[in-house]
């Protein structure tokens, strides 16, 4: 046996399969001692098909332990020696030296026994628990795979182009069941083990190493059929009255998307199983998807309107998975934002269809295009398809960009092709390419082909040509329109929009040419239509500057980027931004929601890089006293929340909050502060929204209300689920140890997993550091009553809090070493650094965070993204501070917004 080590291996290292053999069949037997010493007895075979002559086999395997003397190979019948066995832990590699060439279009086949490991690190095949109605501990496993730890359970060729077919055996304990991607064909005692039992599984469908998946759990399940296909619903035994929402939506989302796509779900089940502990919110394997219990379990009278939202979106996501990213996989991970980007997309579409009250067309404005927006003008920022390489990079992509920037993108593409045609492409493609592997480049093809055939794109345009500008080079254009003298025509520019402003870039960055192909949808005062989102004028990416004509009269506004369809943001001349906000003065609802919106969302954010002046974006603000719609007050809200975190540790924040809570009034009058469950969705979020930055701000009805509210929960009466959050923090903040502790016992007995979320957001709220110290240290010790997949919420909650924001940082940098250890899956190191630094804005701790940097700089390589935008805003915040702090704090006094010494 060889081991060949990091140090052993060259400075360059190729960690891409040879491209030798093709996985045609896997077969996997698992023996899991969940109940017993973790291990796992496991026996995996593959049949190979050699694309190119080789003499050795090589798969990926972790955490495994090989038996080798059981490793066999055979060709066409004929065993082939294995003359050496060398494992590259860099690569995660098992290599089988042969003493022979292996030959082209032949079969070889390669069966081994192994040991492996039923991990706590909630990847690979991993082992959980949860606590009985009686106090029992229960323990079960579940496998979390993706991207890159499917080699964590069996030995395999762990990349997603590889897919082949795979025959699943488990056993279990007669007391409890398994689950797999297909359907359990059979059932069979393990030989000389009584209690045990093998259960088979039917052969699956060719699917990538990733989306194989596992349960052994006493779960029990409520299910229904849909045109044949057995729709499963999996929890613990005293949840399952929890999963009817996720059945009855699953229910329709399937047929809708079906409908969708015009293509049958290929398998003959689906199971929707809700973890007590879960890396992600949800993963999408097939067949057998897996969410955390706080994602897929609603508890009626216990669980909020947006607790509700939350199922239906994440069972919409994950069952658009099943056709893109499942059916159809990237041939690599640079190319994962097809699978997140159509999903997060998806999920929108499909929960319109179901619950159009919601209005989610509009959510995901505000909650996606304009939230994403933000991460993606930083210089740090990344293009949507990115070559990867390291399993750090691979792990680092599942991000932000990926997931909402695509889903931003993607919508913009369906509106300049329209739905029919977009939705004939997507068809198309999936069709072409199902059971197998492509690539951006693929869809792109199927796209134009349709576009072509209807006429949404001239012949000589391709979908290529315009979305390699948007999916090649990250961030997005700042669309500048500058009206003539008489109104009637306009110059329009395009340039990269940074926050950073201009002066505090580097050269490289200032020369970079970055241009984009730009959907223009314009409308006017004088003949509105908000409702035409077909782009009226392309700007080519060969065009800086484009001339418009036909426009109004200077006396009449211009509006670009209707219904924010675009992924850009746009600025005009002083003058149409004066006309734009006496516009909203007089009849705000002249201009569509969705572009009102857009307009507050850019006016800030314009100000915020110094490419609009704060007087004129706060002006714009004082219509929102008159505002009852959700929508635009979530983008005002979101974007303020940028000015109160710069002021919140200022002298002048008092000016601030006497600023924002009169603009907040009307709102919390009109809504009030006791819920009624029959208010339509939006009211309730009004609600939400409005109660929680009021009781935030210290408006004092607002905490009278939330803490007698607390008080009177503590003696046991109830609360409207909609007001849980705002009035749990309240109380707790308002209280000491006493309240702290009676909302921690009722953390430890609630048995509503979304409940349970809510209170550990809340038990940050508390203004007792000695408290939020503990609770941190709780966070990450194992067995506090906080489940590791927890832990960033309890340090985000911490964070966020005024009081906790240093304790939090300070926590996280005095313990890293301990707290990557403790918390390793591949969102943890990423999610804690954002977290912790969201509020930097000084000098020193930029110090603090070069220095962190420095002293952890191989335990930092995983999270070297995160790294890089903490530094960015960071400096981007000082700079702020340094342009605007005095500006915002005249405009306040000169406004009648004081601090009261």
């Amino acid at each position: 046996m060889v081991l060949l080590t990091p140090t052993d291996t060259p400075s360059v290292i190729n960690y891409r399969l040879p491209e030798s053999l093709k996985p045609l069949h896997y077969l996997v037997k698992l023996q899991p001692f969940v109940n017993g010493n973790y291990t796992i007895l496991g026996y995996m075979e593959v049949e190979m098909r050699v694309v190119n002559s080789t003499s050795s086999i090589v798969l990926h395997m972790a955490d495994i332990i090989t038996h080798n003397d059981t490793i066999t190979v055979v060709q066409d019948g004929v065993q082939v020696v294995v003359k050496e066995h060398v494992y590259d832990t860099e690569r995660e590699w098992y290599v089988a030296q042969l003493d022979q060439e292996l030959q082209v279009d032949q079969t070889v086949n390669i069966s081994l026994w192994f040991t492996g490991l039923l991990n706590d690190q909630l990847r690979g095949f991993y082992r959980s628990s949860y606590v009985d109605p009686d106090g029992n501990t229960v323990k079960l496993a579940a496998s979390f795979f993706a991207p890159t730890d499917a080699r964590r359970a069996f030995p395999c060729m762990d990349e997603p182009a590889l897919k082949a077919k795979f025959s699943v055996s488990l056993a279990r304990e007669e007391n409890m069941k398994s689950l797999s991607n297909m359907p359990r064909y059979s059932s069979e005692p393990v030989l000389g083990q009584p209690g045990w039992v093998w259960d088979h599984f039917t052969t699956s469908v060719p699917m990538s190493t990733y989306l194989v998946a596992f349960v052994v759990s006493d779960f029990v399940y409520n299910s229904t059929y849909v045109d044949g296909v057995e729709l499963s619903v999996w929890t613990r035994p005293s949840l399952v009255g929890q999963a009817g929402v996720a059945l009855e939506s699953g229910r329709k989302a399937l047929t809708f998307l079906e409908e969708y796509f015009t293509l049958r779900y290929p398998l003959a089940k689906q199971d929707l199983v809700a973890l007590p502990d879960s890396a992600a919110s949800a993963m999408e394997n097939w067949g057998l998807i897996t969410f955390s219990e706080p994602s897929m379990l609603y508890n009626p009278g216990v669980s909020s309107a947006s607790n509700r939202q939350r199922v239906v979106v994440l069972v919409s996501h994950e069952l658009a998975h099943q056709w893109f990213g499942n059916l159809v996989t990237p041939s690599w991970w640079n190319d994962i934002w097809l699978n997140e980007g159509f999903a997060t997309f998806l999920q929108s579409v499909v929960t319109d269809y179901l619950e159009p009250e919601w209005k989610m067309v509009e959510q995901m404005v505000v909650d996606g295009v304009q939230m994403v927006m933000v991460l993606d003008s930083l210089c740090s920022s990344h293009p949507i398809s990115i070559n990867v390489d390291t399993l750090d990079q691979i792990h680092q992509i599942y991000d932000t960009i990926a997931y909402v920037k695509g889903s931003s993108i993607i919508r913009m593409m369906s509106h300049f092709l329209t739905e029919t045609t977009f939705r004939r492409g997507l068809a198309s493609y999936l069709n072409y390419y199902a059971y197998n592997s492509a690539t951006q480049d693929d869809l792109w093809q199927f796209l134009t082909a349709a576009a072509h055939q209807d006429g949404t794109l001239t012949s000589d345009l391709t979908v290529k040509v315009i979305m390699d500008t948007w999916t090649l080079q990250m961030g997005y254009p700042l669309i500048t329109v500058t009206r003539s003298d008489d109104g009637t025509s306009a110059t329009v520019t395009q340039e990269r929009f940074l926050l950073i402003p201009r002066e505090n870039t580097t050269a490289r960055q200032q020369e970079a040419p970055y241009r984009w192909w730009v959907p223009l949808s314009y409308t006017s005062a004088n003949n509105s239509d908000f409702s035409n989102t077909i782009p009226s004028e392309w700007m080519k990416d060969s065009e800086e500057h484009k001339a418009l004509t036909s426009l109004p009269a200077s006396d009449q506004w211009v509006i670009f980027n209707l219904q924010e369809t675009g992924y850009y943001r746009v600025n005009y001349d002083s003058n149409n931004w004066a006309l734009i906000t006496d516009q909203l003065k007089t009849d705000h609802e002249a201009i569509h929601v969705i572009n009102r919106a857009q307009i507050i969302d850019d006016a800030l954010n314009l100000a915020r890089a110094g490419r609009l002046s704060y007087e004129t974006a706060l002006r714009l603000n004082v219509y929102l006293r008159k505002e009852q719609e959700y929508t635009p007050w979530q983008a005002a809200l979101t974007s303020l929340t940028y000015l109160q975190d710069m002021l919140s540790r200022t002298p002048s924040y008092l000016a601030l909050k006497k600023y924002l809570l009169d603009l907040l009034m009307p709102l919390y009058k009109s809504v009030g502060f006791e819920d009624a469950e029959d208010d339509p969705h939006f009211q309730q979020y009004k609600r939400v929204l409005a109660l929680s930055w009021a009781c935030r701000l210290g408006l004092p009805d607002c905490v009278k209300n939330a803490d007698s509210h607390f008080k009177a929960w503590l003696n046991g009466s109830s609360i409207s689920p909609n007001l849980k959050s705002t009035v749990y923090c309240t109380g707790i903040a308002q209280g000491g140890e006493v309240e702290w502790e009676a909302a921690w016992s009722r953390y430890l007995t609630s048995n509503t997993p979304a409940e349970k979320t809510q209170l550990l957001a809340a038990l940050g709220c508390t203004k007792h550091t000695g408290i939020l110290s503990r609770y941190l240290d709780m966070a990450f010790t194992e067995g506090s009553g906080i489940r590791k997949a927890d832990s960033i919420l309890v340090l985000n909650a911490v964070a966020e809090n005024d009081v906790g924001h240093s304790l939090a940082w300070h926590y996280l940098t005095r313990r890293w070493q301990y707290i990557t250890s403790y918390y390793d899956t591949f969102t943890s190191l990423t999610s804690l650094l954002v977290v912790a630094t969201s509020k930097f804005n000084t000098p020193r701790e930029l110090q603090q965070l070069e220095a962190f940097r420095k002293e952890n700089s191989n335990t930092l390589r995983p999270a070297s993204y995160a790294l890089q935008q903490a530094l960015e805003s960071t400096n981007h915040n000082i700079a702020w501070i340094n342009n605007n702090y005095d500006v915002i704090v005249r405009w306040l006094h000169d406004n009648g917004y004081k601090e009261v010494y």
